[in-house]
């Protein structure tokens, strides 16, 4: 049973206490451990697919307007092929990929296994441009692309 495993199991595992004598929380320290344990499974989860989204929800239905924001961008790109978990089905999940990542916000986008950013980048991104030559990058043409030529 590995460490992590403990830590879950066991309600007393949930306290440390410090060096200064104060006592905390250990939800930090647990999902650390269970990062650890799980950093090789992340890193298989955003290499598996080109394009992977860790949101709040499912593509069909996002349960916040930040995933939602992620889903309506890549769908208007043409990207509908990409990995999507929900992290409101799995705690563990949810913290992980934070730590993963090292950044505190869901949604949470990766193109080719590295890290893009949350909502507001994948935005940016798409009104400055940059959204389709990563694309591109991919593999992938930008449905976008394909709308500016018909306008022409």
């Amino acid at each position: 049973m590995s460490t992590a495993r403990c830590l879950r199991s066991v309600p007393a595992a949930c306290l440390l206490r410090r060096a200064d004598g104060r006592v905390r929380s250990a939800a930090s320290a647990r999902f650390l451990c269970v990062a650890a344990d799980s950093q090789k499974d992340l890193g298989g989860m955003v290499k598996k697919d080109k394009v992977v989204v860790f949101m709040k929800g499912t593509p069909a239905q996002p349960m916040c307007g930040f995933s939602n924001a992620v889903v309506q961008i890549l769908r208007m790109h043409g990207v509908d092929q990409y990995a999507a978990y929900n992290v409101l089905e799995d705690q563990e999940l949810r913290e992980g990929v934070k730590l993963f990542s090292n950044w505190p916000t869901i949604p949470q986008v990766y193109f080719n296994g590295e890290f893009v950013g949350g909502c507001d980048i994948l935005l940016q991104m798409h009104q400055n441009g940059d959204l389709v030559e990563e694309l591109k990058k991919l593999g992938i043409r930008s449905a976008l692309l394909d709308t500016d030529e018909e306008s022409k």
